[in-house]
């Protein structure tokens, strides 16, 4: 067996009183796929630093083999000291790389390497950082929220790329099915230590829940314990002192223990005030369309959505998703068209660039508006301070201000705040940025529980399939399209997922075959009766398969179709998966037929 290729062993790190790091290991086979997890500030990113040698830990040992490249993704790259994004890349390329390959995966990414580091938006900036880390091709990928401001077409493309590849990766990540699709083991860190799973991130839930339980099981043994010694003590030592001191140092070696004992990080409580019920219909969009100059971002889009749906809008990033859901609420008026909303309307709004919150607001005054102590939830009054500790915050962070909070406390402060707004139409617009897996759970559960109706922006699969009815996909040239369930039944109605992103024209490199290889002899070809009649007759089979399939897609986009007839509507969906696939191969073939027919006739 293979020697690993990188070891961390024993690492300890402290920062202030609690250790962060406290005895954690890893060990990185060649080809390991290996996913991070744990709570948000439970110290994961800091850990990888000192794996990348970005860090250095307060004790243990780092060992990477000699010549084992590693490659590590920060949170926040810094792309600062370089005139193109193109210098970035290949300032990260080996002596003897192949520049092209950075240029290419640039291009895979949607850009063209002439961009202004200092003009980026935060996904153009993971899109270059992730280019830069790939291109060397490492022993090790060191990947630390790689997702994170990724679209789910960029989501998609980076998965499959990663598949390919034979380095061995280190993952942290929020997105389930990323993690899911990727990793064979796991590695857990929790209170400063490290647990390994080998087996894939979809065993880690149940994995991590025994242990809890055992350890809860333990505890509640250890504290009988104590109790039951300190009434031998209370029964007189004294009398008995020669004989039974070591069993008094016993007990307070068992009290140390069960004080030094680290106890899981709490749970967020997460509830939603509830408003006044609105009207049945919510909100009904009539052929609306919004342009900005030549660039349609949503065109003739008509959509009616009752209370108690939730419904996904999914996307590329610049495709008008926002747009979309402003003007769904009312908060920008369509070009053409007409938006009607329902009764009695609350809208509560999590805004995913968080500029709700002004950096030099305490969190306090983020949560009440700046004015008394107190903050009304689900129509009971609540101490600020009480509230702050249903979201994981500490006391002392009451009259900390909102910059110096981390991404995940920002996203935990700005869903905190929206549950303490009355409402009845919950608008959520990336809230998964920036949360750890259980606080994705518990939003789930809520949003569940939720008696109203939520609107939701996303890119992440699992959390779309787990909480939405339905989901509106951007198909093109602002052309909108709503398909019934979560993201997984779309792609299965569809017959493909989101469209990746059209790769742009990189440079053509010539391979030595191609410069080797002779002219072909064009005129020995020839069309036989059977592809000549193919060639008469496919158009035809394709417009009869375009009609069935426009059909199918209306048919389906049907909200109340599959509560009307399930049956009708699993034999429906299948049936347009296999229109979707002869239409397409319809379409190759005749395209086939008519570039040979073309090469003939010019020969």
């Amino acid at each position: 067996m293979a020697p690993p290729l990188l070891t961390l062993s024993d690492i300890s790190l402290t920062f202030g009183g609690t250790p962060l790091l406290d005895g954690a290991e890893m060990s990185v086979a060649a080809g390991a796929r290996i996913c991070l997890v744990g709570r948000n500030g439970s110290g994961k990113s800091t850990f990888l630093k000192i794996a990348a040698g970005e860090v250095e830990p307060d004790g243990g040992e780092v060992f990477r083999q000699p010549d084992a490249t590693v490659r590590y993704l920060p949170q926040e790259p810094d792309l600062s000291g370089f005139a193109s994004i193109r210098d970035y890349v290949e300032g990260g390329l080996a002596p003897g790389d192949d520049s092209y390959v950075a240029q290419v995966l640039l291009n895979d990414l949607g850009l063209n390497g002439d961009e202004d580091p200092a003009k980026l938006s935060g996904g153009e900036r993971r899109r270059a950082a992730l280019a830069r880390a790939l291109a060397p091709a490492p022993d090790i990928l060191l990947l630390d929220e790689p997702t994170n401001h990724l679209d789910l077409p960029a989501i998609e493309w980076l998965e499959g790329e990663l598949k390919s590849r034979r380095s061995a990766l280190v993952l942290i990540s929020h997105d389930r099915r990323f993690l899911e699709n990727l990793s064979d083991a796991v590695i857990w860190l929790d209170r400063g230590r490290t647990m390994r799973l080998d087996k894939g991130f979809a065993a880690f839930d149940e994995w991590r829940d025994e242990i809890l339980e055992r350890e809860e099981t333990e505890r509640h043994k250890l504290d009988r314990k104590i109790v039951a010694e300190t009434s031998w003590l209370h029964k007189g030592v004294t009398a008995r002192r020669k004989r039974n001191m070591g069993r008094l140092r016993a007990l307070y070696d068992l009290r140390k223990t069960r004080q030094e004992l680290r106890k899981t990080a709490g749970q967020v409580k997460i509830t939603a005030s509830d408003a006044e019920t609105s009207g049945k219909r919510v909100i009904e969009a009539t052929e609306i369309s919004k342009s900005y100059g030549e660039r349609k971002i949503v065109d003739d889009f008509s959509v009616r959505i009752l209370r108690g749906d939730r419904v996904g809008l999914i996307g590329p990033n610049g495709a008008g998703k926002t747009t979309l859901l402003n003007m769904l609420t009312g908060a920008l008026e369509p070009d053409t068209g007409t938006v009607t909303l329902g009764t009695t309307l609350e809208i509560a709004t999590l805004d995913q660039n968080r500029e709700q919150l002004a950096p030099n607001t305490r969190t306090r005054d983020a949560l009440t508006g700046g004015s008394g102590d107190s903050v009304t939830v689900g129509g009971q009054q609540r101490h600020v301070i009480g509230y702050m500790k249903d979201f994981l915050f500490d006391p002392a962070q009451a009259s900390t201000p909102v910059s110096a909070l981390s991404g995940g406390e920002r996203g935990r402060l700005m869903l905190a705040r929206a549950m303490t707004r009355p409402s009845n139409l919950l608008v959520l617009d990336e809230p998964t940025n920036d949360l750890d897996l259980e606080t994705l759970d518990l939003l789930q559960e809520m949003i569940a529980d939720y008696a109203g109706t939520v609107l939701i922006v996303s890119h992440d699969r699992d959390f779309l399939d787990r909480v939405v009815t339905s989901v509106i996909n951007y198909e093109g040239d602002g052309r909108w399209q709503e398909y019934a369930g979560g993201y997984s039944d779309m792609v299965y109605q569809r017959g493909t997922g989101m469209e990746t992103r059209a790769r742009q024209a990189a440079p053509e490199k010539p391979k030595k075959s191609d410069r080797q290889e002779k002219p072909r002899n064009n005129a020995k070809q020839r069309m036989t009766f059977k592809d000549k009649h193919a060639l008469e007759t496919l158009p035809g089979r394709i417009a009869e398969l375009e009609t069935e399939n426009a059909r199918l897609q209306a048919k389906l986009a049907d909200p109340s179709f599959f509560q009307r007839d399930a049956a009708g509507f699993d034999a429906d969906s299948r049936k347009l998966a296999d229109v979707s696939r002869e239409l397409a191969d319809a379409e190759e073939e005749w395209l086939r037929l008519e570039m040979l027919r073309e090469e003939i006739e010019s020969a």
